[in-house]
C-alpha cells in the first residue's frame, strides 16, 4: 500500500498507487461470480417434484439476479470513487502522467522512458523483469521545459543550459532524466595539486559563467549571495580564510573543539548549503571527508568547489539525500538549511539528516538565523523531538550583514545523536 510504480504501456508515464481497495473489489468480484454460478448449476440440474418446490427456486432465483444487481452497483460504485480519487490525487499532487503522446515532447525524453526488457527475463536476485527510467514526479508540471531540456542532437553537444536544468531542480523535476549528448567542457588550466589547491585563487576562466550575472569571481565578492556567502569566493583578502579557525562572536565554533567532541572519531561529513566549500576545506587538512551539497544559484558554486579539490554535490534539498542510512560521522549546516514553506517541510528535511546520521555522530548547526523567537521555539521543539544530546547551546545576537546595524537572532548549536533500540 503506497507504493509508485511507472507505467508506459499506453503512451503515457503515469505513476500508479496500488491500495487494499482494489484487492478486496476483486475478491467480491470473484465471489459474486462463483455464487453467481453455483445457483445457477443448482436452478438447471435439479427437478421440482410439486409446483411449490417450483415456486420457491422461482423466488430463489429472482433474489440471486436482484443480488447480482446489487453487487453490479456497487461494484460501479467502487470504480467510480476509484476514478474520483485518483483525479483529486492528481490535482493535488500533480504526478499523473507525461503524456508522451504529446507532438511538442522531445524523442529523446520518449526513449528515456520507455521500458527496458531484461534479455534474459526476471532476474533471480531482484525479481525484476524490466528496467525502468527514473524521473522525478513533478517534471509533468515542467513538461515544455523538460521538453526543451531533451531537445539536442544524439552523440552531438549538448546545449549549453546548465540553468535549465537547474530552474527544472528548482521545479521538483529531480531527478532529472539522461541525455545522449557530451556536455560543455571547459578548459581547467591551471589546477593547483592538493591541499595547495584548497586556498589558491581559483581563476575566472575555468568555471562557466554562462546564465550567471556576474562573469567574475571579483564581481561576486562584491554581492551578498546569502546569509552565508558573503565574500566567501576571496580566499586570500577576505575573511573567508578565517571561518571555522577565528571566531567573530560567541554564535561561531571552532573546528577543533567540536571535532573534540566526536565520540569514535570523525572520518566523513556531509555539509548542507555549503557555501564555496570552505568547511570541506578546514576538515580535508584535519584528514575529515566532506561532501558539499550546493546549487549554482547565482554563482558557480560547484565548479569552484571542485576547483579547490573538493567535492561538491549539486542537489537541491527537496531530494532525499543519496545515501545510506547511518553512515556520516558530522553533518553541518547553517542558515542555508532553513527552506521555508510549512513546518513539515522542514520536519521532512531533519528527518532525512537523521537518517544519514549515524548514532554519536554530531549534527552542527551553525549559526542558524532565527527571524523571530517563534522560529527559534520551533526549531527548538522540533529538536527536542529527535533526542539529540546538547554538547553546545548557544543564542546569540549579531548585527545583519546588511550593514544596517539591526541585530539578528541566531543559534548555534552541536547535537550528538542518541542510540534508539
Amino acid at each position: 500500500m503506497g507504493s509508485v510504480s511507472l507505467k508506459i504501456g499506453d503512451g503515457s508515464a503515469r505513476f500508479r498507487r496500488a491500495s487494499l481497495c482494489s484487492s478486496a473489489v476483486n475478491l467480491l468480484m470473484l465471489f459474486s461470480v462463483i455464487t453467481t454460478n453455483l445457483f445457477a448449476l443448482y436452478a438447471f440440474t435439479y427437478s421440482p417434484k410439486d409446483h411449490q418446490t417450483y415456486h420457491l427456486l422461482h423466488h430463489t432465483q429472482k433474489n440471486i439476479s436482484l443480488i447480482s444487481e446489487q453487487v453490479a452497483l456497487i461494484l460501479r460504485e467502487i470504480d467510480s470513487s476509484q476514478k474520483k480519487l485518483a483525479q483529486m490525487e492528481k490535482e493535488l499532487l500533480g504526478y499523473e502522467s507525461i503524456d508522451l503522446s504529446n507532438p511538442n515532447i522531445a524523442n529523446e525524453l520518449k526513449v528515456f522512458l520507455q521500458h527496458h526488457q531484461l534479455p534474459l527475463g526476471k532476474d533471480s536476485k531482484t525479481g525484476i523483469t524490466e528496467m525502468v527510467a527514473s524521473v522525478g514526479h513533478s517534471c509533468e508540471k515542467s513538461a515544455g521545459l523538460l521538453s526543451q531540456y531533451m531537445n539536442y542532437k544524439v552523440s552531438g553537444p549538448c546545449p549549453d543550459d546548465w540553468s535549465l536544468a537547474q530552474k527544472l531542480i528548482l521545479r521538483g523535476c529531480e531527478p532529472l532524466p539522461r541525455r545522449r549528448c557530451f556536455a560543455k567542457t571547459v578548459p581547467k588550466v591551471g589546477l593547483d595539486p592538493f591541499p595547495i589547491s584548497l586556498w589558491k585563487p581559483v581563476s575566472d576562466k575555468i568555471v562557466s559563467w554562462s546564465g550567471l550575472g556576474c562573469k567574475k569571481f571579483e564581481c561576486l565578492n562584491a554581492k551578498k549571495l546569502s546569509r552565508d556567502c558573503v565574500g566567501c569566493f576571496d580566499l586570500v583578502n577576505g575573511s573567508e580564510n578565517e571561518r571555522f579557525v577565528k571566531a567573530r562572536s560567541k554564535n561561531d565554533f571552532l573546528i577543533d573543539d567540536v571535532l573534540a567532541l566526536g565520540s569514535g572519531g570523525i572520518r566523513i561529513g556531509f555539509d548542507i548549503g555549503g557555501g564555496s566549500g570552505t568547511f570541506a576545506a578546514r576538515m580535508a587538512e584535519r584528514n575529515v571527508t566532506v561532501i558539499t551539497n550546493t546549487l549554482n544559484i547565482e554563482a558557480p558554486f560547484n565548479e569552484f568547489i571542485a576547483a579547490r579539490g573538493l567535492f561538491p554535490l549539486f542537489l537541491s534539498l527537496d531530494h532525499t539525500f543519496p545515501f545510506h542510512d547511518n553512515v556520516f560521522d558530522l553533518v553541518h549546516a547553517a542558515s542555508g538549511l532553513d527552506v521555508g514553506g510549512k513546518p513539515e517541510k522542514f520536519e521532512f528535511l531533519m528527518f532525512d539528516i537523521d537518517r544519514i546520521l549515524r548514532a554519536g555522530g554530531l549534527f552542527w548547526l551553525d549559526n542558524f538565523y532565527c527571524s523571530d523567537d517563534e522560529k527559534k521555539r520551533d526549531l527548538t521543539r522540533l529538536i527536542e523531538r529527535f533526542g539529540y544530546k546538547k554538547l553546545k547551546w548557544v543564542v546569540g545576537e549579531k548585527a545583519d550583514t546588511a550593514g544596517s546595524g539591526k541585530l539578528e537572532i541566531y543559534l548555534s548549536a552541536v547535537l550528538q545523536k542518541p542510540v534508539r533500540v
